[in-house]
């Protein structure tokens, strides 16, 4: 795989961009520039928070058109760079995508518990929370009104990056094994985006009697001495909301009881797009994951998976090992 000339971060507010690119830029010897740094100091100039300069460019165009500009000039330039920035994906051509996720209660922690300045500060969990959810709406809905482009869709990316529980180091490690090529290359080459997840936040899709016998082979062992990046990648699909395994359960299971914070995976679809059978992602995850099915996943290996709407709302109300199961 040929390296790319820059990397370009975007991603969920308080998933480590800036930590992680600043970190990439040294040991890569590549400048770095950060649209939020920007963004930061037009707010803090009009006497403005983060969210309210972002409410105010969904109506005056020059907000954004400065910063567009400045990063369609970086992009013709060539340089080899790190970009910190929610749109520099839709600008560059030459560069490794990188989009950052994690969950929302722990980006919301982050956030919280770094030093705030006039542009950024919440005085409590539950309103950095419901700010920064309102943020990032405000800029995906101004990004798909003026650009046309959602920056919601993974596709746009080549690398997806979730760091929920994964060191800054981890992150940073595998961020350049992938731009140098040692991890990923296979899936980035058939086009498809290479999913960095978490595997406790991935939902199962087939009962847990499927990996009988697992957990007393030697393959569990195998896994956690070889290693996240020697796992052959999951195949996963995606609603919008939720990643889930369509082909992979006995390497994710063996990822968590290793401990991994982190697993490769390839996207095989993406909310509407068909999984099986012209079945979209979206379809085919409220058919199959079923409440039953998700707690007897949670019950073996020790995690915990907040349950979708339609598992709450479906017919599958009792959950396995409760009273009544089985009746």
């Amino acid at each position: 795989m040929t390296v790319r000339q820059s990397i370009v971060f975007n991603g969920d507010l308080g998933s480590g961009k800036s930590t992680v690119s600043v970190e990439i830029a040294k040991r890569l010897n590549m400048r770095r520039v950060s649209v939020g740094d920007l963004y930061r100091q037009m707010a803090q100039e009009r006497q403005m928070t983060a969210l309210q300069l972002n409410l105010h460019a969904e109506l005056d165009q020059a907000v954004d058109g400065y910063v567009d500009q400045l990063q369609r000039d970086i992009a013709a330039s060539g340089e080899r760079l790190v970009m910190d920035s929610r749109l520099a994906w839709h600008f560059f051509t030459d560069a490794l995508k990188v989009h950052m996720i994690t969950e929302p209660t722990e980006a919301a922690r982050r956030v919280l518990a770094r030093p705030s300045g006039p542009a950024e500060s919440y005085t409590s969990l539950e309103e950095a929370r419901a700010k920064l959810r309102e943020r990032s709406e405000s800029e995906r809905n101004r990004f798909i009104v003026r650009y046309g482009v959602d920056k919601a869709r993974l596709r746009n990316y080549d690398l997806i990056c979730d760091t929920t529980r994964a060191t800054p180091e981890q992150v940073i490690q595998h961020v350049i094994d992938v731009y140098e090529g040692r991890l990923g290359a296979d899936v980035l080459r058939d086009g498809h985006p290479l999913l960095l997840l978490d595997p406790a936040r991935i939902y199962p899709t087939e009962e847990i009697t499927t990996l009988r016998g697992l957990w007393d082979s030697e393959y569990v062992g195998d896994v956690a001495e070889a290693g996240d990046e020697a796992l052959e990648p999951l195949t996963i699909g995606y609603t919008g909301e939720y990643f889930f395994v369509v082909d992979g359960h006995r390497r994710l299971s063996a990822a968590l009881r290793s401990g991994f914070p982190m697993v490769p995976a390839r996207l095989v679809a993406e909310v509407d797009e068909p999984v099986v059978g012209g079945l979209g992602a979206v379809d085919y995850f409220t058919e199959q994951a079923r409440p039953s099915l998700i707690h007897d996943w949670e019950a073996a290996h020790g995690i915990q998976l907040p349950l979708p709407e339609h598992a709450l709302l479906g017919g599958d109300a009792v959950l396995a090992g409760e009273p009544g199961a089985g009746a």
